[in-house]
């Protein structure tokens, strides 16, 4: 396959291009640019390579070329590809890392600053990305009190006048806007002006332009203004003096430091006027690329996904397509950005830094993660598994009203839930409750879509977990066994208070976890969580049964369905109503409908 694959590489031509690696199923798994696609792609199919690289290129068994016209073009659809197949082996970022940014919509009158989760296509002003919900909350509390804006939830022009002023206007945290003639909206509009300076950190050009306000008010003797003036410039000089930080992104400078280990980590750390306003981190997995191909890529995928971005980057490797980059970032920002790699003096420290904080992370993060190493070490040698358990499946029956029977599986990989992994079981062909018979119909079917090769239950656990005792292992075993399938298989036992205290194997072993914390702990937690997975798929059940019931009755829509459910808690609650119980919840046409629906006309109703 290497010599195959190194023949088509070197046929290729000393262009520049993107290249795309494929696995045996044509899935990309990895994405790369190159200044000459020959020598870059036979590189990966001859001599040695660092074992990560070495494990990608035996899954490769074919890859496609895109040639570009140039450097620049290529660095950009390497960033659009990767963004599109996210490639097992790239290094991957979620968009926007899923922080909050400000918006502020001009085109309404009165307009507020609110709290959105990206960036819209429309017309509005945005700020951030910024570290969570409560900080970004806190800086429009900040920014508002600040300069007296409105933080109530009086809507204007609408409201203006209508009420008295709240209790903000009386503690001099806000202007008093609902008051009726005692401001106008273009001094809102003036006043929204300084709270987007604030947020953009450009409060030295504020405060400049409110100095020449309060002075020239003072010269015109109109002392009110003037003291009005002065008060809010010492609230904002109070602002910026207790590095209250409003927004980083719009930095002078972004520092980034990198740590190649296993996770590696970047950190971004952000910097205004010569003070640390911020800072970023990721984790990731050890890339392929050197660190300058790292650095580039890394760059392309955080900054690709802001709002925002600073003048300058200083960057702890040489890159290789450094103008080609700085190209793409400033077309990207619409104002010139250049990336520095400092050789000496107060830039290298900063970059040093930065790097020294990615490191800390670094620690910090594998600390934890060699925590629940060391617990899974120490639960294969409880259980004397010949595998270390890296990936566990559990599953719990659940069995409420008259519904049916459902399962839930989880998965733990590494002691750390995969959610994406998770499946839901519905039990066929049961006349009644059979916990046993359910779990051998959960545990074949999933088996046997193992060994149909469906993906989604790829690959088998190391570990099954059952929610029970001895004859629920039992039961998960012998289908196992008899589809010559051979994984541990352990049942969870709890206490009276519902605690997993020990595992039970289908022998009848039983050990006892509860005095080792870690242990129990972690058995503790997937059990929990298994039990509320399963639980809250037969809920939603019972909730699509309620929703298909009522739905059926003339005259109830969602409203009123949802009004009967949250006060009866059940369809036979409902049925079982008289109409008076009814008519107190819904209308009494309403009422009528349903009660009609499961008793007949009732003699005397508004129905006849």
């Amino acid at each position: 396959m290497l010599a195959t694959l190194a023949e088509k590489a070197n046929n290729l031509p000393q262009l520049p291009g993107v290249y795309l690696m494929l696995d045996e199923h044509g899935d990309v798994i990895y994405v790369g640019k190159a200044k000459r696609l020959k020598n870059r792609v036979s590189s990966y199919f001859h001599g040695d390579h660092l074992p990560k690289v070495e494990a990608m290129v035996q899954k490769v068994h074919d890859f496609n070329v895109i040639v570009a016209n140039s450097e620049f073009e290529a660095l950009i659809l390497e960033n659009s590809l990767i963004k599109q197949h996210k490639p097992h082996y790239n290094i991957l970022l979620k968009d926007d890392k899923g922080y909050p940014f400000i918006k502020l919509d001009r085109t309404r009158p009165y307009p507020r600053f609110e709290i959105v989760s990206r960036v819209g296509k429309d017309k509005a002003q945005y700020f951030g990305p910024y570290g969570g919900r409560s900080i970004t909350r806190g800086i429009i509390e900040t920014v508002s009190k600040t300069l007296l804006l409105p933080d109530c939830t009086r809507r204007f022009p609408e409201e203006i006048g209508r009420e008295r002023p709240c209790l903000n206007y009386h503690m001099n945290n806000c202007a008093g806007w609902c008051r009726p003639d005692s401001v106008t909206e273009e001094e809102y509009n003036q006043t929204l002006d300084q709270a987007v300076l604030i947020l953009e950190g450009r409060t030295d050009d504020l405060l400049e332009d409110l100095n020449a306000q309060m002075e020239s008010a003072a010269e015109d003797l109109h002392f009110e203004l003037a003291a009005s003036l002065r008060d809010r410039i010492y609230a904002i000089r109070d602002l910026s003096n207790k590095q209250r930080v409003i927004s980083t992104v719009f930095s002078d400078t972004d520092v980034l430091g990198f740590a190649r280990s296993a996770p590696s980590c970047f950190a971004v750390m952000h910097y205004r006027s010569g003070d640390l306003t911020g800072k970023d981190v990721d984790l990731i997995e050890e890339p392929l690329e050197e660190d300058g191909e790292a650095v580039s890529s890394y760059l392309r995928q955080y900054y690709g996904s802001r709002s925002a971005w600073p003048k300058t980057i200083l960057v702890p490797a040489e890159l290789e397509d450094r103008e080609d980059l700085e190209a793409f970032l400033t077309q990207l920002s619409g104002h010139k950005v250049s990336l520095e790699y400092p050789q000496r003096g107060e830039r290298v420290r900063l970059v040093e830094t930065a790097s020294m904080n990615a490191k800390e992370e670094v620690l910090r993060r594998t600390t934890e993660t060699v925590r629940r190493s060391k617990t899974l070490e120490l639960l294969q040698k409880t259980l004397a598994m010949d595998r270390f358990p890296e990936r566990i499946e559990a599953y719990d029956i659940s069995n409420l009203g008259s519904t049916g029977i459902v399962a839930g599986m989880t998965v733990h990989k590494n002691g750390k839930p995969s959610k994406k992994d998770y499946r839901k079981f519905r039990i066929r062909d049961l006349d009644g409750p059979d916990d046993y018979e359910s779990m051998r119909q959960v545990i074949a079917r999933r088996a046997q879509r193992y060994l149909d090769g469906d993906e989604k239950f790829m690959p088998l656990p190391d570990l099954f977990l059952i929610d029970g005792g001895d004859t629920h292992a039992d039961a998960a075993e012998q289908i196992l066994r008899s589809m010559g399938i051979s994984v541990p298989v352990w049942g969870m036992v709890k206490d009276d208070r519902h605690r997993t205290r020990a595992l039970i194997n289908a022998s009848g072993e039983e050990i006892s976890i509860s005095s080792n914390q870690a242990l129990f702990s972690l058995i503790g937690n997937i059990q929990e969580e298994t039990h509320r997975f399963s639980i809250e798929y037969q809920r939603s059940l019972r909730m699509e049964n309620y929703t298909s019931q009522l739905d059926k009755i003339p005259g109830v829509g969602e409203k009123r369905r949802n009004q009967l459910i949250h006060h009866f808690k059940t369809v036979k609650a409902v049925k079982e109503a008289s109409l008076e119980e009814l008519s107190e919840v819904v209308p009494a046409n309403t009422a009528a409908a349903v009660y009609e629906y499961y008793h007949g006309k009732e003699e005397g109703s508004p129905c006849e």
